[in-house]
Order: C-alpha cells, then structure tokens, then sequence
C-alpha cells in the first residue's frame, strides 16, 4: 500500500479489533484465556496506530493531514479500551487488585469515560472514512469537505453521549412529572409527618378489582406515601374475592380505602365511576390526613366558652344584622381530632376548667367574664393549661387575662386604605385586613413556608398592643403582623388622619408564661374573632391560620405541614367583571387584531418601491 493509498483497510481493522475484542473477552471469562485475549487485542491495535504513523510520516500535503486526523481517532478509542481494561477484570488481574476496591470513584468516573470516548473514536473516523471513499479518484482530496465529516462526526458522537448520559441520570433519579389536566393529590407534608410519628401499626386496606384505573392511582398515592414509616403497612384487596375481610371492614362493594388500627376502621368511598372519583381524587389526600388523625392520635377536647356573648352563642337583636357564626370553626376542629364541648358558669367554670381540656377557646366574648370565671383560667394557665383567645373589637379587654400576659387590648379598630380585601365596594372595605406577614413561631410554621401564596383575612381587626418587655416568666412572639400601611381608625371613619400611625400592627400573638406546672402555659391571643368567622375561616390562608394554632396549643405541632389537593376553584366574577370580560371580548380583542392588520399592510405599502414612471426594463 502505498502513501497515496486509502486508510479505510486499516480503519477497518481497528474497528474489528476494537469490538471483536470486546466480545471474546466476554467469552473467554475468567483466567488465562482472559488475559490472552486482552494481550492480543492490544497489540493488534498497537500495531495498527504504528502502521498507520509510519504511512503518515511517508505522506505528503493534504494527506498527512487527513492521516493525522485518523490517528487521533485511532488514539481516542485505544484510550476508551485502556479505561475499560482498568476498572475491568483484567485490569485487576494485571494491577494485583481491583480498581472498585482500591478507588471506588475513579473507576466510576472510569466506566462513565470509556464508552464515550469508544463512540467518540468510532462514529467520526466512520463519517471520515465514508467521506474519504468519496473523493478516492479525485486528483485533489478536498480537506475542508473531510473536516466537515469529521467535525459531523464528533457533534453526532457528543449528542449521543448527553443522550445516554441523560437517560442514565433520569432513570437513577427517578423522577417524573405529571402535566395531565386531571392529577390525583400526592402525599402532603403534614401527611408523611402524620405518618412519621407513627407508634403503632396503621394498616391501609385498598379495595378495587384488578383492573381498576382508581384502584392504581390510589395504590401509587401509598406506595409514595409508605416510604415515610414503615409502621403504614398496604394491602390491596378485591372485594368479591375477599367478601369476608371486607364485611369485616363494613365494605360491601369495590371502591373503597379503610384505614385501620386494631378494631377501628375508618372509611373513604373512592368509587369506580370516572365521574365520581374524579372529585374523590383530586381531594384524597385531606381525607386520608384526617382519617389517620383520627385512627392514630388520642381526641383532643376544646371547651368554647359559653354566657358572654361569644360569636355564635348569642341570641341575635332584631333589625340588627347578625355576625358571621362559627359553624365552619367548629365544623374544622371536629374535622381534626377534636371533641367540642361548652364551657360557662353552669359547668364549672367558677370553680376548675375541667380536666380534660386540652384547651379553652373564648371565641369572641362582648361581654366581661365574671371574676370566678377569670380566677378559674388564670389558676388554669398557672398549672400549664392552653387557651385561645379570640378578641372582639367591640367587646371587653379581657384585661384580668392579657396583663399578667403582658398584652394589652384596645377597642380601636384597625383599617388599611392600600391592601385590604374588598367584599361591597364600600370604605367600609379598608376595615378587611389582609396580610401575608409571618414570623417563624411553631403557630404559623405552615403560613411561613407558604409565605405570600396564602394571605389571612381579618375583618376587623382591634388593637393588640404587647408590653415590652414582658412579665418576668412570659415571653411574646408576634406571629402574624399587619400590612405596615395600617393605622389605627380612631374615628372610625375608614381615612387615615393625624395621629393615626401606619404600621404593621400585631393581629396575633403566641405566648408562653410559666407557671407551677412542668409545662408552661400556651396562649394564642388573636385581634379579630372574624378570622375564625363563617365564611372566612374556609380559605386557604385561614384555614392554615386555625390549623398551626390548634397544633401548637395542643402540642401538636410537629406534624404541622401543608396538605394536598388538586380540586379545581371556580373562578367567580361579580357583575362588573363580567361586563368587562364581554365587551373585551366582543369588541376589543377584534379591534385590535384589526388594528394591527392595517397598520401591518401600510406600513408594507409605504415600504414598497415605486415603479419609474414611464416603465422601463
């Protein structure tokens, strides 16, 4: 062969050799026939980069280029070989031991480098060879066009890499994500918590028949959520197989999810119609954090005292519009874990708070509570007791029980003409605080993580002033502070004037005083009962508001987190709204579709050259 001869022949061969190789070293095992072949197989390969060497030393001009450039190709697969013989088994026979025991991470790094770099000797020196083929008879090799093949070669190669690379990392890790319209909820944060604190054994008993697409989705939710404990065991039943379980359960068709702990079961209907499940999915995750609750944790019981006029106990004035009740208060504390009962003069409340009480709530009280009554909750908090106190703009100070806690409440109502929430569109409006101010106490850890994507409403909100410093024994954190254009509305007419000091105003406070007892008292003081109200409590920011309070004030609070749903929230417009939305619709969005084809085609006809008058050629 001579230097004007082609380099295919030999690329060829150390293709050949390069993967023949490969293959009877699988072949020959372990041993000598092992150590035999990788011998021959480098020295095959060596012998043919020095053939290749000594025809580019005898050639001239373009083809010493072109031969420098196929021996780099040989080089980069010699060198993916050498990688591979390292961390394989004939490099630990050949070192004395093995790369993965002697350094782990380099024959990782090993293994990732020597098949790139196979493919990238092996895929440009193809495109190279296959553009030489091309100019065989010409009397001039164009380099450039051979450069081009070559560098094709290397992005093909490199594609190939991240490709690989990129399936390698996204099957490691696992991950998917779910951009379909419909998605059932995943396991929230204080679900997996729920689940975490686990001391004994919950079993989750899934009814659906085999083919069920609900019976897979609710599967996969606790397969994921499982991974928290171990103590969440899962089984996944066919009721016309299982009849007897199921009865046992109080299942008697497919459909359902029962969790159970011992000889409590509590029940989900999932159902298997498409229509119904939807809605069962999409809110599945609230309605298995609330059935673990109440499988798995002891009942609490709130006292709401009663006889003072507190919001929803008091018998409503004719012709004088009644406040918003707390129905959905109560409604939620039964929702997680919590027996309600009354509290007044007439079940002991001058004498003891009973003992039981995991809390007391006074839930907006318009009138003072009696001195045995003050005596009773003071002694109460003294021996480590929780309270709740919901103040009422209107009503009393409660000063018998916030000044040993170093607070101090004021009957000025609190108004904000910049954020506030709007409800009739009048200046009464500005008096519908609202804010996303949190700090980082265990009572709002839930509000903190979500920060703004979760405001609080007070609807009238008074003034709750913390004495600084406080009582020797009692500490303060302000947990959630009002929008720092808020000012106190001295005369109640909705506009700031002077004297009326814009700032963030504390709407709740966490205290803790010690007492005789091992635990110090807990006490959430809010400056508005109507964040608890009908109608408010419900959204998303309030709702975590009454949630991380009752948590703290139980002791609670480590399975404080957020919980999942997916259901769709109607988007409701008023009636200016939805004026708005249809003349831009009907006419705006036309006009300007319009608008934009004029001024597009004139400014094209001013653009366009003139013809000579005359013609012309």
């Amino acid at each position: 062969m001579s230097p004007r001869g082609s380099s295919r022949p030999l690329s060829l061969a150390f293709a050949g050799v390069l993967l023949l190789g490969l293959i009877a070293e699988r072949i020959a095992g372990a041993g000598s026939g092992l150590t035999a072949v990788g011998v021959v197989r480098t020295a095959l390969l060596l012998g043919i980069i020095a053939r290749g060497a000594m025809w580019m030393v005898r050639a001239e001009g373009e083809r010493e280029v072109l031969w420098r450039w196929v021996l780099a190709c040989y080089a980069a697969g010699l060198a993916g070989l050498l990688l591979y013989t390292a961390q394989s088994e004939l490099g630990a026979r050949l070192l004395g031991v093995s790369l993965a025991e002697s350094s782990p991470g380099l024959a990782v790094v090993f293994q990732a480098l020597f098949p790139a770099l196979l493919v990238s000797s092996l895929v440009p020196l193809a495109l190279l060879e296959s553009s030489l083929a091309a100019m065989a008879r010409a009397p001039v090799l164009e380099t450039d066009r051979a450069r081009g093949a070559l560098f094709s070669g290397v992005g093909t190669a490199s594609v190939l890499v991240f490709a690989c690379s990129t399936l390698y990392v996204a099957t490691q890790l696992d991950t998917g994500w779910d951009l379909s319209y419909f998605r059932t909820t995943r396991p929230g944060e204080s679900t997996r918590k729920v689940v975490q604190a686990l001391t004994e054994p919950i079993r989750a008993t899934l009814f659906f028949p085999p083919a069920s697409e609900e019976g897979e989705l609710v599967a996969q939710y606790f397969r994921e959520l499982a991974q928290a404990s171990p103590l969440l065991q899962v089984e996944r039943l066919d009721q016309a197989m299982e009849p007897a379980r199921a009865r046992a359960m109080g299942v008697m068709t497919n459909g359902f999810l029962v969790l159970s702990r011992g000889e409590q079961h509590e029940m989900y209907t999932v159902g298997l119609e498409p229509e119904r499940s939807r809605a069962q999915l999409a809110r599945l995750d609230q309605a298995v954090h609330r059935r673990l609750l109440l499988v798995s944790r002891p009942k609490h019981v709130l006292y709401l005292t009663t006889g003072h006029g507190e919001r929803g106990d008091a018998r409503p004035v004719p012709g004088v519009p009644a406040p918003p009740g707390l129905g959905d208060f109560k409604d939620f504390l039964h929702a997680h874990n919590v027996v309600v009962r009354s509290l007044s003069v007439a079940e002991g409340l001058g004498n003891e708070v009973p003992p039981d009480a995991a809390a007391v709530v006074i839930p907006g009280a318009t009138q003072e509570l009696l001195p045995g009554e003050v005596t009773a909750l003071r002694d109460y908090l003294d021996r480590g007791g929780r309270l709740w106190l919901a103040l009422e703009p209107d009503g009393p100070a409660h000063a018998g029980l916030l000044a040993p806690l170093g607070l101090k409440f004021v009957g000025t109502p609190l108004a904000n003409d910049q954020a506030f929430f709007r409800s009739t569109r009048q200046l009464s409006d500005r008096a519908n605080l609202g804010t996303a101010l949190y700090s980082a106490h265990p009572s709002v850890a839930t509000l903190s993580s979500l920060g703004p994507q979760a405001p609080v409403a007070f609807p009238g909100a008074g003034l709750l002033e913390p004495e600084l410093p406080p009582p020797a024994g009692v500490s303060h954190d302000v947990t959630v502070w009002a929008h720092e254009a808020t000012f106190p509305d001295m005369d109640r007419d909705f506009t700031q004037d002077p004297g009326e000091e814009r700032r963030g105003w504390p709407l709740m406070v966490a205290v803790q005083k010690m007492g005789r007892g091992q635990e110090p008292a807990r006490v959430v003081v809010m400056a508005d009962v109507d964040a608890l109200a009908d109608g408010v409590l419900p959204t998303m920011g309030n709702a975590y508001l009454a949630l991380d309070a009752l948590r703290w004030l139980t002791g609670d609070e480590s399975i404080s987190g957020t919980v999942s749903n997916e259901e769709d929230v109607a988007l409701r417009h008023t009636r200016e709204q939805d004026v708005i939305w249809f003349y831009a619709t009907v006419f705006l969005a036309p006009a300007m579709v319009l608008g934009t084809g004029f001024f597009v085609t004139r400014r094209r006809g001013q653009r366009a050259p003139r013809m000579p008058e005359g013609g012309g050629r």
